[in-house]
């Protein structure tokens, strides 16, 4: 008795401090963030649509179901990992979308990130204002 389970792909997507752990599964494309619909865990239209663009660009909108969980960082950040794991899930379905997914740069790891505060200075690269005397 073997139970066939449903075909998933899963993909890690990284972006600042942003992990995103995506789940594919074909379906009608639905868009699930740590247990919210993607409109509701991001609100801003355009953060949904940096989220979701590696499905426009492979045209395969539609098509899966997508289950999130996003780690870390801030909105902006988190959007952006979710495209990156997307992506990388997307390749693991299907190998012929990596050459439009790399055209797009979604599959590079955006690796800038905020830069540490040294000792001394008022943030990264600030500093304290000089006093001649």
């Amino acid at each position: 008795m073997s139970s066939k389970s449903p075909v998933m792909y899963r993909g890690t997507g990284k972006r600042k401090n942003s992990v995103a752990r995506v789940i594919l599964s074909p379906g009608s494309g639905e868009a699930v963030v740590n247990g919210k619909p993607l409109a509701t865990y991001f609100p801003r239209q355009i953060l949904q649509a940096i989220a979701t663009a590696p499905l426009r660009v492979s045209g395969t909108e539609g098509t899966w179901d997508i289950r999130a969980r996003i780690d870390g960082g801030g909105v902006a950040g988190q959007a952006g990992a979710m495209r990156h794991g997307i992506a990388r899930a997307l390749i693991e379905a299907d190998e012929n979308l990596r050459a439009d997914l790399k055209r797009a740069g979604f599959l590079t790891r955006d690796a800038r990130v905020v830069e540490r505060k040294k000792a001394g200075l008022k943030k990264a690269r600030k500093r304290p204002q000089f006093s001649k005397r």
